[in-house]
């Protein structure tokens, strides 16, 4: 059973295929609420393909998975509901020319108008703007993000942050919402070896905290949970099979009751175009 805060990821033979092969198939974990879970392989292996199929943004065809007692590919947006992104690239990127304080601000709102229930949005409005900035530090302060250390404090520019901070300002941003299960891809893109221990003792800080954390990376440290990709080779063409649909990407806004469906636009996925593809279809959704 979960915690109150963290998601239990399982899965097992979980896979994802599109008409030009496998993105990535066979995966099976058991992992408690407060994981920290690296999914590990080299850049187009399918990993950032998993992520989203695990986060409920890609529908899966093949096994089945479990986060936080809600079953995948059938509950979908249940899971969307409890598992919040961090950095994912094209598909929730930080908006480079707003302000970090700007960023900050623009996060708590949509936290708020999709996330929180109807009576809080009928508080005065001092009362929401105190809680959003509450709900601010309490994030800054759990992604170890000091604003007063920036260049210009809140007022510096997002497009100015480094790479680790803006890793962490990510991570405030996702943790608004009091997400079950956070996802960060490509966690250790374009980082120093000291910053890559920064951000790793960041993420087991999160998990720390009950909840579960599943990045994804070039190398995971020693104390991580590791599901591995690796690229292969195209599959052979083969005669259409229902399990064989294209993966669909699901929007977070998307509220809707059958969520192995939807007006979603279909995406083709293999082994080092599919997460290209399926990134280029998630920034649409």
């Amino acid at each position: 059973m979960d915690s109150p805060h963290g998601a239990a990821v399982k899965a097992e033979d979980f896979g994802l295929k599109g008409p030009r092969g496998w993105a990535f198939q066979g995966v099976g974990i058991d992992a408690a609420p407060g994981s920290l879970i690296a999914v590990e392989g080299p850049s187009g292996s399918g990993r950032t393909c998993l992520l989203l199929a695990l986060t409920g943004r890609m529908k899966p065809t093949r096994g089945h998975a479990e986060v936080g007692g809600h079953h995948l590919p059938k509950r979908m947006t249940a899971v969307r509901r409890i598992a919040a992104l961090g950095p994912v690239s094209g598909v929730n990127d930080l908006d480079q020319a707003l302000t970090v304080a700007e960023q900050l601000r623009e996060g708590a709102l949509l936290q708020r108008h999709y996330g929180a229930p109807v009576r809080a949005m009928l508080r005065p409005r001092a009362e929401r703007r105190a809680a959003a900035e509450a709900r601010i530090a309490a994030a800054l302060e759990a992604a170890g993000l000091d604003l007063a250390a920036l260049p210009k404090g809140e007022r510096t520019s997002v497009r100015d942050l480094e790479r680790l901070e803006a890793v962490r300002l990510s991570v405030a941003i996702a943790l608004l919402g009091s997400p079950a299960l956070l996802a960060l891809d490509d966690l250790d893109l374009k980082l120093s070896d000291t910053e890559r221990v920064e951000a790793w003792d960041l993420l087991r800080s999160v998990a720390a905290r009950g909840i579960t954390v599943l990045a994804v990376c070039s190398e995971a440290p020693a104390d991580a949970i590791v599901l591995r990709t690796s690229p292969k080779e195209p599959d052979a063409p083969e005669a259409p099979d229902a399990s064989d649909t294209p993966a669909v990407v699901e929007s977070d806004a998307d509220a809707e009751p059958d969520e192995g469906s939807g007006t979603d636009t279909k995406t083709e996925n293999d082994d080092t175009k599919g997460a290209d593809d399926a990134l280029a279809e998630a920034g649409r959704a």
